[in-house]
């Protein structure tokens, strides 16, 4: 998977060469390329952005020389990638379409952001363009958004996690819930201990377990993501324990409080 980030900060990206990530590009599962967006200006200011038309404050990133940097490095069928305040909102499943395009190129903007242009000129073009936001905040820049992304997607090409196995039981993967907590050595620590369960070496119970703990604590922190389950998933057991905490089959067939 190649993914190209172009910024005027290119340095703010240095972190994309640890852990993980950073493996990822070494083994060659990754094809990561960071650009600075300078490099496409014609002036020796190297400008990149100028005043807002029907004024206002703050500057704004200028289409032209975003042109010619995308032009240059978005390759066919790659993706456009504009991380922004005002985008769709980024969740895992926005991560698992990403991480089978062949080409991302993450557009940082900064300032008052990019001129509308850029996305709308791409898109009519037939390129793929995601708007995405991360949260109901606003960052200097797109750098952070980036990184957010490129982890979230990268850790979802083949060969990059080591157990694919936990890709499925993480918070927001296949099972559509929160993870549940979990434990490592001592057994007991400030007066806590772990549960006798994880210590019974019976496996079939440690599931059981852990499948509740994750029910229990999606239900408490995000009934939207129980509102969201097909009931078809879930076995006599979950249904019980879902009962328990509140949630029934609704008359449409999906989960409702009860």
């Amino acid at each position: 998977m190649r993914v190209d980030v172009v910024s005027i900060f290119p340095d703010y990206l240095s972190v994309l060469d640890l852990s993980l990530v950073g493996k990822a590009r070494q083994r060659g599962l990754l094809d990561l390329r960071v650009h600075d967006l300078r490099d496409w200006t014609a002036d020796r200011h190297r400008t990149v952005d100028d005043t807002p038309f029907g004024g206002g404050a703050g500057m704004v990133m200028r289409p032209d020389v975003w042109g010619l940097a995308i032009d240059e490095v978005l390759e066919p069928g790659g993706q456009l990638v504009v991380p922004t305040p005002s985008g769709e909102v980024f969740t895992q499943r926005h991560a698992e379409e990403l991480a089978s395009a062949g080409q991302l190129v993450f557009a940082c903007g900064r300032y008052e952001g990019i001129d509308a242009r850029v996305a709308e000129h791409y898109r009519a073009a037939g390129v793929t363009v995601r708007e995405l936001s991360i949260g109901d905040y606003v960052l200097n820049g797109g750098e952070v958004a980036s990184l957010v992304m490129i982890e979230a997607v990268a850790r979802l090409v083949p060969g990059m996690v080591g157990n694919p196995e936990s890709l499925v039981e993480e918070s927001h993967g296949a099972a559509g819930l929160l993870e549940y907590p979990v434990y490592t050595k001592p057994p007991s620590w400030a007066g806590l201990d772990i549960p006798d369960v994880l210590l019974s070496g019976h496996h079939a119970r440690i599931a059981r377990w852990r499948r509740d703990r994750a029910l229990e604590r999606t239900a408490r922190r995000r009934p939207d993501m129980i509102a969201a389950l097909d009931p078809a998933d879930l076995d006599k057991h979950d249904v019980a324990l879902l009962a328990e905490l509140g949630w029934v089959p609704g008359d449409d067939g999906g989960l409702v409080r009860a």
